[in-house]
């Protein structure tokens, strides 16, 4: 009896056992790409259910998304699926050809989960695709008797071709089912000088800042030199990062940042400790989860090797200086400078960069004069790259470097050009410039995120009590004088605020444990 008894426990372990690990990779699918069962091939669709629909679609970056709803036991929707897949593998996953542009997904409506889902949005039939904007689909529900909405029915759909088809028609694109990754990048219509065009790049603004988090412990240049640099870095992101859950993760990772990176850190257990906190900081996702997403979309070049993280940084540099206040000008241009030197890792770049800030006119007293240098040291860097890319031929023919703004954006900037011993002359209303950026880094760069506009408050209830998106970091009155005081806006305050969030936090263990 107790060898049957023992060996009945084990079969119920294994089963309970096996039945968490189905659902962990059920839900790991949902948002990442998955191995197929059986056949070796991935699945590039995005399951649903009614617990993931509106988190993962509210979150997607792309303009647009389609929803299968099928059933599983259904024999048309699983000889559909090569189909819907051979679409999917063009839009969906890290390795995407054409990224950010339509969502790929579906729900099985057999599941017993997903059964108001599907009532929700009518489901008569399978499999049946519904085509809208992502957000369209958790604010609303749809109904084929509605005379206006955003949300479509896809009909003429029974193969790949002819779903491909009707996007493209719907788009105005001409993608091919036969496209590579960087391929035919032509084929959806693109125009730099769209001021629309901004709006989606608050997406490659969080995919930058995620990266270079990476970066940073990967290349193990946290050291006790590079503390102070860094933790000043986090207190602008805090304070001014034009996205919402960056902030949110960012003060995450401040918060504990004396125990992923101590102080008295050695040489000799650098390695060991930068191991620790990489695998820890997976647990303080900077961006959120679902970030980095493993590709660009207003940043994407026509090549792997072009544009991507550097656009993506330049961006991220521009959206926190339009964010600042006066007082915190000269300050938030030592905060850049110090990031760029100690954990920026191409060498000749640093180095033009440092040359730059050397030459700077400081102190910086106002926003309007940072917002002005930065600019046009982006545009110094561009023009040496347009020589050096033009003679190598390493540019990007579809997306090369150019002096900004151009007249297409900003047709009161540039007063007059001219050129003299191969050197071009630019005389901009810098007045013109200034506005320009202020909106175009601003407000125009989350009017399309669900963040809101510039000037709106953070509400994240872990750290609105913290900060807030005006020109300061709200603490505590023992640090309104801090506060007061510009130039320690991120240095003292940022060692308060930590203090202050690192007792709160151990005084909520102790009182946990009474």
């Amino acid at each position: 009896m107790p060898f049957l008894r023992y060996h009945i426990l084990l079969f119920l372990f294994l089963l309970v056992f096996f039945e968490i690990f189905a659902a962990a990779v059920g839900y790991q699918r949902s948002l990442l790409r998955s191995l197929g069962e059986g056949n070796g091939q991935p699945d590039y669709a995005v399951d649903l259910n009614s617990t993931t629909f509106d988190s993962i679609l509210k979150e997607s970056p792309a303009s647009f998304a389609v929803v299968e709803f099928f059933a599983h036991w259904c024999p048309a929707c699983r000889n559909y699926k090569p189909h819907y897949e051979k679409v999917a593998r063009l839009f969906n996953g890290p390795n995407a050809v054409h990224p950010g542009i339509v969502l790929m997904t579906r729900v099985d409506c057999a599941m017993k989960v997903n059964t108001n889902l599907c009532d929700k949005f009518s489901v008569g039939r399978y499999p049946m695709l519904l085509w809208g904007p992502p957000p369209k689909f958790t604010s609303t529900g749809w109904d084929p008797n509605q005379e206006k909405s955003e949300i479509k029915s896809i009909d003429d759909a029974r193969t790949a071709e002819q779903l491909l088809n009707w996007i493209n028609k719907r788009i105005g694109s001409s993608f091919s089912l036969d496209d590579e990754k960087y391929d035919n990048e032509s084929t959806l219509p693109w125009n730099a000088t769209d001021p629309e065009q901004i709006a989606r790049a608050i997406y490659d603004v969080e995919e930058a800042t995620s990266q270079s988090f990476e970066i940073i412990t990967d290349s193990k240049r946290i050291r006790k030199e590079t503390r102070a640099p860094l933790i000043k870095f986090f207190q602008l992101l805090i304070a001014h990062h034009p996205s919402k859950r960056c902030r949110k993760g960012a003060a995450e990772i401040l918060i504990n940042f004396d125990e992923l990176w101590p102080l008295h850190l050695s040489n000799s257990s650098q390695n060991a400790s930068t191991s620790y906190a990489r695998d820890v900081t997976k647990s303080f996702p900077i961006c959120g989860k679902e970030v980095p997403r493993g590709y660009w979309i207003f940043c994407r070049g026509s090549r792997n090797e072009t544009r991507g993280y550097s656009c993506g940084l330049w961006i991220l540099l521009h959206s926190l200086s339009v964010r600042i206040g006066d007082g915190e000008a000269q300050l938030t241009f030592t905060v850049i400078r110090d990031f760029i030197h100690n954990f920026f890792m191409c060498e000749e770049c640093r180095r033009h960069f440092h040359e730059m800030c050397s030459s700077a006119p400081v102190p910086f007293n106002t926003t309007r004069a940072l917002v002005l240098w930065l600019w046009s040291s982006h545009n110094t860097v561009n023009e040496r790259l347009m020589r050096e890319e033009k003679e190598l031929g390493t540019d990007d023919p579809r997306y090369p470097k150019m002096i900004w703004p151009p007249k297409e954006l900003c047709p009161s900037c540039l007063v007059s050009s001219s050129s003299k011993s191969g050197h071009t002359m630019r005389d901009w209303n810098e007045d013109e410039v200034y506005k320009f950026i202020m909106n175009y880094y601003g407000s125009s760069l989350v009017s399309s995120y669900k963040d809101g506009r510039v000037t709106d408050r953070i509400k994240d209830e872990s750290v609105d009590d913290v900060i807030t998106t005006t020109h300061a970091v709200a603490v505590p009155v023992a640090a309104a004088l801090a506060i007061a005081l510009a130039s320690c806006a991120f240095g003292a305050l940022a060692c308060f605020w930590r203090t202050q969030q690192k007792n709160r936090k151990y005084l909520h263990h102790s009182l946990k444990n009474v």
